[in-house]
Formats: structure tokens, C-alpha cells, sequence
């Protein structure tokens, strides 16, 4: 136990004396002794290291062998090339080891990275202004609720699109259900896979805000002027949140679309795919909504010999101000995945992105159009970026066989997350899948739909 515990057996002894207890187990004396008993872990007698890395080896060589490439799968989460100059950066002492820059005047190299990483963000939104990131783009999301309830504090009323990725819905729900004055209501989608706000006027007058996803988790792009116009005309404010931003390179801002507050994940710019995190959270907004927004924002500026500098311009933390007035005590910017979005964009710069993107649109258009040819029929007729939705009978008994038999992850089976949709794929198709995987991918769906059709 000394690998692992800090405290000696003297420490020990010590804490437990000064609490006036005799030892650690008449801590749990209260417990009666029966459900002592029903707690205690019936495990194995511990292994060697050898022993222990031999049994780890046995259990991983029973995974399924699959390529990178051969997993079409996106949902959040998206796989995407990175430059070998992300990494090397990422690791250099003086990026890997700094903490949050409490005291700018010696933290300039953190301060301008942030910088530039907003300076980008704001770019990418079409935004005025964007904080120095957030822990991902679920608590992004819905940080963005609570700013506009303090920018409109009469309202109460949330209308969350339900083609919302549902993680994002699950972290705004616990944000919110907190709060007595806040009641979420959800937006159907339409057959065309958008979000329909025909409900939203039996009580217009009371709306706080729309939610929805840009694109959304079926990979549609929502109509974005007609949810802003929906949202302004009832008062209220229209809130957007991006899984995959790399669509922002070659579709229209939220900023251009008169979006209020744009949110996002920055995974794709720079990250691996880790399925857990870490993340980045993407946060843009208005200049006339900066002083509700969370976190904080890094300025430019010179000193009084005329240098250029950085500076924390606005820190809304409890660290900073009177904690009653802080905009948000949860929005620890992510340090080092920021570096890495700021360093793959400018890697990249706006023309290498947006040759990304247009490839991306490309590769997903033409694998779409190839199934169609195969007689696998899509959900949604909606423009798409690099994600989209296919109608396979018995989906995940498909979806199950190819993945244990051939190495293939065609997407994520919709039904895990809409009852209605137990039929529905979700494919997501990036620059890091190849011919040969494609063509797979194509003759299996069509090799599949017979039995699956006959089994239906």
C-alpha cells in the first residue's frame, strides 16, 4: 500500500489520535456489522507485474483488430489528421508544465497562445469576441443558457432542439435543473431532419432562448436564419452549439446567421480521439453580451514603454471578484488543448481549413451517394457537412456483425439514443478514411441488407 498511499504508518496513528479514534476500521463502527460484510470486494489475490502484464495482454488480444480508418464513426467526437507540430509543441516544458496565468506580467507566452486561440474562435464564429475556452462543448453549451438568463432575468422558458446531440442535453439539464425559475421544453425535428418551431409560440413571450446544433447530431445544418428569427421575434435568444467545427470553414457563421451566443467543440482542431476527453469548449458571443460571459478573456495591449503585451482584460471567476457576482466558478480554461487547436489552425491557416473542409464535404457526399447507388436509402434529404444518417433494418445486429466480423465500425446506431430511430446509422466520413476502407464499407452495407430486411 506505500506505492500508492501517502501516509505512513506514524501519520497513521497520529490522524487517528488526534480524532480520538483507536483505529481505521472503528471509523466504520456506526455501519452495522451486515452491511459491512455485503461491502467488502470478494477480488483475486494480487498479481506480479509480469504476471499482471501478461494477464492486460491476454485480455486486449481478444479486441477486435480494426483500422482507424475502418471506423465511421463520429458523433461527437470526429477523427481527423494532426500535424506532428501539434504534439511537439503541446510537450515543450514551458507549455506542458504552466498553470493558469494568475499573474499575467509573467505568463505572456500563456497569455498570447489564449489570444490567438480567441482571436481564432471569434474567426471561425463570426463572432465580436470569444473567452479563453471552457472545458468542453457540452459545459460550453450550457454556460451559454445561464449567460442569457442574466441577460434577459424575466424569462424563463429554454427550448433545447431534441437533434441536439444528447450529452450536450443531458449537461444542460443538470446545469439547469438547479434552478427554479428555468423550464427546458423540447424542439421536435422535422422530417427533414431540422429543428421545427412551430410549438415555441403558445408562450412566446416567455422564452429565453433556443438551443440547437450546428450542424446537428443527425449531421443536418439547420436553418439557422429561421431559428434566429424565431428566437428574436419572441424576445428571446438563439444559442448554437458546433460537435464538429471544422463545418465552419465552408458553411455560413453563426455570426453571418445573427446567432447570440455560438458554442462548440474544438476536438477536431488538433486533439485525438480519446472518447472521454479531454476536450476544449468553443465560446464566442456578442460585444453587447461580453460582461455576462463566462470566463475569461485575454487582451492586447502596450506597456508603458510602448511594448506590446497581454493581459487577463476580463476575469468574471470567484478567484477574481466577490463570488455573488461571478459569471461562472466551472470554467478553468483547457490549457494545453487550446495550445493545440491555436497551433493546428495555424498550421493549417484559413485556406488550408477550408481545403480541409471541402474535402471532408466531398468524401461524405460521395460515400452517401455510393450507398444510395446500393439501395441503402439516407433518413434526411438536408444538406450535410461530413456526417449523415442511413436506414439499415435490424441496424445494430448489422452494425454488431460487421464490427466483430470485418473490422468495420459503420457510425453509431441512432437507436442508443432515439427510440424511434433503432433502424438509423449515423456515418461520419473524414479526410482519414481511405479507398479501400470506402469500398468496404459500401460492399458490406449492401452485402448486409438482404438477411436484414428478411430478419425485419
Amino acid at each position: 500500500m506505500s506505492a500508492y498511499l501517502p501516509h505512513t504508518a506514524d501519520d497513521i496513528a497520529g490522524m487517528l489520535a488526534a480524532i480520538g479514534v483507536p483505529s481505521i476500521d472503528a471509523l466504520f463502527g456506526q455501519v452495522p456489522e451486515r452491511l459491512r460484510e455485503r461491502a467488502r470486494l470478494d477480488l483475486p489475490a494480487g498479481l506480479s507485474e509480469p504476471d499482471l502484464r501478461a494477464r492486460l495482454g491476454a485480455l486486449a488480444a481478444r479486441n477486435v483488430d480494426a483500422e482507424a480508418s475502418a471506423v465511421f464513426l463520429g458523433a461527437g467526437v470526429y477523427p481527423h489528421a494532426s500535424p506532428a507540430v501539434v504534439d511537439h509543441i503541446m510537450q515543450r516544458s514551458e507549455f506542458a508544465t504552466a498553470y493558469t496565468p494568475y499573474q499575467p506580467e509573467v505568463s505572456q507566452g500563456t497569455l498570447q497562445a489564449i489570444f490567438e486561440f480567441q482571436t481564432f474562435v471569434a474567426l471561425l464564429m463570426g463572432m465580436e469576441v470569444a473567452n479563453a475556452s471552457m472545458y468542453d462543448g457540452a459545459s460550453a453549451t450550457a454556460e451559454a443558457i445561464l449567460m442569457a438568463r442574466r441577460a434577459l432575468p424575466g424569462r424563463r422558458v429554454v427550448c433545447l432542439a431534441r437533434s441536439l446531440h444528447p450529452h450536450y442535453r443531458q449537461v444542460v439539464v443538470t446545469y439547469v435543473q438547479a434552478l427554479d425559475d428555468v423550464e427546458i421544453r423540447e424542439l421536435p425535428w422535422g422530417p427533414d431532419g431540422r429543428t421545427d418551431t412551430s410549438s415555441i409560440a403558445a408562450d412566446a413571450s416567455n422564452l429565453l432562448c433556443i438551443v440547437a446544433g450546428h450542424p446537428n447530431v443527425f449531421g443536418v445544418l439547420e436553418d439557422l436564419p429561421t431559428l434566429a428569427r424565431v428566437a428574436h421575434a419572441a424576445g428571446g435568444m438563439f444559442v448554437t452549439a458546433t460537435t464538429e467545427p471544422l463545418a465552419l470553414a465552408v458553411v455560413r457563421s453563426p455570426g453571418a446567421c445573427d446567432v447570440d451566443v455560438a458554442t462548440g467543440e474544438g476536438q477536431s482542431f488538433g486533439l485525438p480521439v480519446s472518447y472521454g476527453g479531454p476536450g476544449v469548449g468553443l465560446f464566442a458571443t456578442r460585444d453587447r453580451l461580453v460582461r455576462s460571459m463566462p470566463g475569461r478573456v485575454v487582451g492586447e495591449t502596450v506597456d508603458a514603454n510602448g511594448r506590446r503585451g497581454y493581459v487577463l482584460t476580463l476575469a468574471t471567476r470567484e478567484q477574481h471578484i466577490r463570488r455573488e457576482r461571478a459569471t461562472s466558478n466551472i470554467c478553468t480554461n483547457q490549457g494545453l488543448c487550446s495550445l493545440a487547436v491555436t497551433v493546428y489552425l495555424s498550421m493549417l491557416g484559413r485556406h488550408g481549413l477550408r481545403q480541409l473542409a471541402a474535402r471532408n464535404f466531398a468524401s461524405a457526399h460521395r460515400v452517401a451517394g455510393l450507398l444510395a447507388d446500393a439501395g441503402v436509402a439516407p433518413v434526411f434529404g438536408s444538406p450535410f457537412f461530413n456526417e449523415f444518417t442511413i436506414r439499415v433494418p435490424n441496424a445494430v445486429d448489422v452494425w454488431e456483425r460487421l464490427a466483430r466480423d470485418e473490422g468495420i465500425v459503420a457510425g453509431l446506431p441512432l437507436g442508443r439514443w432515439y427510440p424511434e430511430l433503432a433502424d438509423v446509422l449515423l456515418l461520419c466520413v473524414t479526410e482519414v478514411h481511405g479507398e479501400r476502407q470506402i469500398a468496404r464499407l459500401v460492399e458490406m452495407l449492401r452485402a448486409a441488407l438482404p438477411a436484414a430486411r428478411a430478419k425485419a
